[in-house]
This record gives structure tokens, sequence and C-alpha cells, in this order.
């Protein structure tokens, strides 16, 4: 009775939309292994690192492209679901620490395995979710994005990701380009101190532009700090010492989850230089794409990157899908490639054939790559 009074091409919309809705099953989740507690704190990343991985294996890869010119009323189902997700995070981050910090029958080891899955989450989803929202133009969006990225303490992710990210990327002047060999534990801290500083740089030259110091309130830095000192605050009130330390976990473990995304998502792919300091346009062939079915609903269609570069503001429902005459193509999903890239022997056995592929492919008039990396002078390691 209830599908009879919907429209049928509402219904058809919804049920498109349905299965990128996966993700809000990890908040139950969640609440289930705190509640439980034991070896039960495992179930969350379990689920979210191999479970989506199986699932990837039994449906396989989705090479279809919705309508790039889609109107914007059309996709209601899948906006809403990134702008849901925000309270839904702030709720049962904080629920979280209230219960979990206050609890005598969770032991230390306990504590931190939920919050561990707290920020596995807050990471994989939270933080993919402030990204499609910092990209849009509404300004309600973007605040949303920046409430998001405070829950991580990462709110400088926006400046790096908009004004650098997508400008550099391929290049020396891009922190998150993973360079050919450069193994993740290399890569890590080398991002977490270079990103701070170019996005800081950034809005710094910005504002230069109109003639204003960086200590201008229109520095969105001052916005950033007083959405995490609020963010500190809260769990302070609500949990104690013990509540900052499991939010400052959960924070640490999502910006890890998100370096691991970063490093893969470019991983020895370089823009041709063109001399002069500039560089070919952004093309397909600069990111690594990933067709998967399963962790695309999760990831809500990040790993069809080659699009997002380039058509940075088109919806994830609307983003395309390359083939390898394209762009060059990772054989797993994310979830998968995250966790080879922790071992990197295992990475560089896997991915280095493929960068050398895609030289090859891309760029044959290129023969000496290591001195073709030295004359673009590379960012300092």
């Amino acid at each position: 009775m209830i599908a009879a009074k919907i429209a049928p091409e509402t219904l058809s919309r919804w049920q498109s939309a349905l299965p990128f809705w996966l993700s809000f099953l990890l908040v139950p989740l969640l609440w289930f292994s705190a509640i439980m507690g034991g070896w039960w704190v495992l179930l969350t990343p379990l689920v979210t690192w191999y479970l989506f991985a199986v699932l990837d294996g039994v449906f396989g890869l989705n090479l279809d492209n919705a309508d790039p010119m889609t109107p914007e009323e059309d996709l209601r189902w899948y906006s809403m679901l990134t702008i849901a997700w925000v309270p839904i995070q702030f709720l049962t981050l904080f629920g979280l620490i209230f219960y979990v910090a206050g609890s005598e029958t969770l032991n230390g080891l306990e504590k931190f395995g939920i919050f561990f899955g707290m920020g596995v989450v807050s990471g994989t989803v939270g933080i993919n979710y402030s990204h499609e929202l910092m990209h849009q133009r509404s300004r309600a969006e973007r605040w949303l994005a920046d409430i998001l990225l405070a829950m991580v303490l990462y709110s400088h992710f926006r400046s790096e990701h908009l004004l650098v990210h997508h400008r550099y990327v391929g290049t020396p002047r891009d922190p998150v380009t993973a360079r050919y060999n450069e193994g993740f534990h290399r890569f890590y801290p080398r991002v977490l101190r270079q990103c701070w500083q170019s996005a800081f740089r950034a809005e710094k030259e910005k504002l230069a532009k109109k003639d204003r110091p960086w200590s201008d309130p229109a520095n969105p830095f001052f916005r950033y700090w007083a959405l995490q000192a609020a963010m500190l605050v809260l769990a302070v009130l609500l949990g104690g010492f013990g509540g900052l330390v499991l939010f400052l976990v959960q924070a640490g473990v999502a910006i890890w989850q998100l370096e691991l995304v970063n490093y893969v998502e470019h991983y020895g792919l370089t823009r041709k230089h063109l001399g002069g300091g500039k560089y070919e346009p952004v093309r397909p062939c600069h990111s690594w794409n990933a067709a998967h079915k399963a962790s695309n609903w999760l990831l809500i269609n990040l790993q069809r990157h080659s699009d997002h570069h380039y058509k940075p503001d088109r919806r994830f429902p609307l983003l395309q899908n390359y083939t390898e005459a394209d762009a060059p193509q990772l054989p797993y999903g994310y979830p998968v490639m995250t966790v080879a890239a922790m071992i990197p022997p295992l990475w560089r056995r896997v991915m280095n054939p493929r960068v050398r592929h895609w030289r090859q492919m891309y760029y044959p008039e290129i023969t000496d790559w290591t001195a073709y990396n030295k004359a673009r002078n590379p960012m300092p390691r």
C-alpha cells in the first residue's frame, strides 16, 4: 500500500541510492561492540575492511555510468545521505565517549578497541563524506564538511584538498601524491607535516592577493581551530580525561585511514612537466581507479577517482567509470589495497609493475624517469 502511493520515478531513485546507505549499518555495529565488549570490539573494523572486500568478490565490478546531466532534484536521496551522516556521527562519537569512558565493565584494551573501530568509521565514512560535502557549492554543505573534519582534528584537509591537491596533483608541489617507491611508512609522517604547512600557506597566499594578513578573520583556520577546540572540550565534559584520550584515539585512526587512501589514489603517477614550472592539465590517467561495486557503495564512488579530478564538483552518483584505455586500474578495491599499502614489499610487488606499465603507455617518450624526476626538483622528503 505504501509503495503504491510513491511515484514510480521516486521509488526508482530511492532504490538506486539504497546500496550507498549501507554505511549507516556500521553505527549499530559500533554500539553492539561497545555493549558486548570482549572480542566483539573487533567487529567494526573487520566488517569495514574485510567484509566489503569479500562483497567486492561476490558482486564484482560496476562498469555502468549514470547520465552526467542528471538534474540536481533527481539526486536528492544521494545528497541526503551525506547530510544525514553528520548528526549521526556526532551523536555516535560523543554518545560512545559518555558510555565507554564511564563504563566499569570494559577494560582499557576493550575501550581502545571500541574507539579504534570508531576511528575506522569516522575515517572511512566520515572523512569521505566530508570530502563530498566540501566540493559542493552550498555553504551549508561546506559547513557540515567542517564539522565532520573537526571531529577528527583534521580541519585543514579542506584547505589542502581544495587549494593544493586538486591544483597540483601529480606534481612535486602536491604532498599527497605518493612518489614511486615511497613506502607508506615514509609517506605518512611526511604528509602529516607537509599537508598542514601547504594548507596554511595556500590560505595565507589567498588572503595576500586581497592585501590581507594571515591573521585576518576571513582565514578559515580560525574556524577550524574553534571547531576542533569545541570537540575537545565536549569530549572532556562527557568523559573526563579518559573521554579525551578516547576521542584522540579515534581521531588518530581516522587520519591514518584517510592518508592510506590518499597514498593509494595517486601512487607513482605524475603529470608531464612542460617547462617553466608548468604541467600538463589533469587528465583521467593521473588517478588510480577501482570499479568494485561493494567498496564503491561504502565509499560513495570515491574509487572513481579519475572522474572526480576531472570534474571535482560532480556529485558522487554521477562520477563516471573509465576503462584502462583512459585511466589506470587497481587490481582490488580500497579495502584490500590499503591493507597492502601497510606492507611495503607486497605493495611494491603489486603496484610498481603497474606504474611502469602506465609510464610506457602514457609517456613512452620519457625513457629515464630517474633523471626526469630529478629535473622536476621534487619536494624533499
